[in-house]
């Protein structure tokens, strides 16, 4: 399939993402309690945990999304949160951000019309100054994304009547077309059926550059991820590669499920949980 294809541009994709005893506090609640997290260059990171982990706020701190109370993130060598040394630190401004970061959240709303090309076409303003006009360059890439999604046909469409998983495969469209070294995935599959999902989680991992995501299906995260990190109230308990950390004590701790890991004949790790129903008294 096209979206498998390796995904190439000019700029050269890598990027290394550090945080060090990273905290967030939402209201009065700690959100994150000093998190240690590393995504090298070119890895496909995920994060697991159950809902309220922070898995999403995580992801938002490290897109400076996310006010960040103490705590270190550093990006490639440049320092965009420091609070150790008494100062928040934006190595960034916001275009220079989006340059090398790139989202694809779970829900996405826009308050006016769009058509399906205007909104994969956000993707290329980080790369503009203002009033600069669409050149032929944006629209080849902004087709090529969307053929990479499997959507070239829907072009013309207005965004609003795509279903829910048409919309997702549009918001990968337009972080594809942002051309960054680093793509940021908040549970990216959540309205996608089986073949899309698959679909669009191997054109990620097909990408040249960092991914960080956080995922919800275990057996998805086994597939494609390079390594895991496992949250739970705002901590990181563990982390390795998913053979490492699958294990039926981990997921019972994580999610208070039982479950069964196996490995089949392809070498795949798969992960199957026990209803409640079928326990033993």
């Amino acid at each position: 399939a096209d979206g498998a294809k390796k995904i190439r541009v000019r700029r050269e994709r890598v990027m290394k993402i550090t945080t060090q005893q990273l905290h967030a506090v939402l209201g009065n609640t700690e959100i994150l309690r000093g998190i240690d997290f590393e995504a090298n260059k070119g890895e496909f990171v995920g994060i697991i945990g159950p809902n309220g982990s922070g898995k999403s706020t995580l992801l938002r701190c490290v897109n400076n999304l996310e006010r960040v109370s103490a705590g270190r993130i550093v990006i490639d060598g440049d320092v965009l949160v420091d609070t150790v040394k008494g100062t928040e630190l934006s190595s960034y401004r916001v275009k220079e951000s989006a340059q090398k970061l790139a989202v694809v959240a779970q829900h996405n709303y826009y308050n006016f019309e769009f058509s399906v090309r205007d909104v994969v076409m956000m993707g290329r303003a980080p790369h503009k100054r203002a009033l600069d006009r669409d050149t032929a360059e944006d629209y080849q890439i902004m087709r090529q994304s969307l053929k990479a999604v499997g959507m070239q046909e829907f072009e013309e469409r207005s965004f609003s009547t795509l279903s829910g998983g048409e919309q997702q495969r549009i918001i990968l469209a337009r972080a594809l077309a942002q051309q960054t070294p680093c793509l940021i995935l908040d549970e990216p599959t959540n309205h996608l059926d089986i073949k899309y999902q698959l679909w669009l989680m191997d054109i990620v991992k097909n990408l040249d550059c960092t991914v960080i995501s956080a995922v919800h299906d275990l057996n998805i995260a086994a597939m494609y991820c390079d390594r895991l990190y496992a949250m739970k109230q705002g901590k990181v308990i563990a982390q390795g590669t998913p053979h490492e950390l699958l294990t039926p004590d981990l997921i019972r701790e994580l999610y208070e499920v039982d479950a069964e890991v196996s490995i089949d004949g392809k070498g795949q790790l798969r992960i199957f949980y026990c209803p409640y129903s079928r326990k033993e008294a």
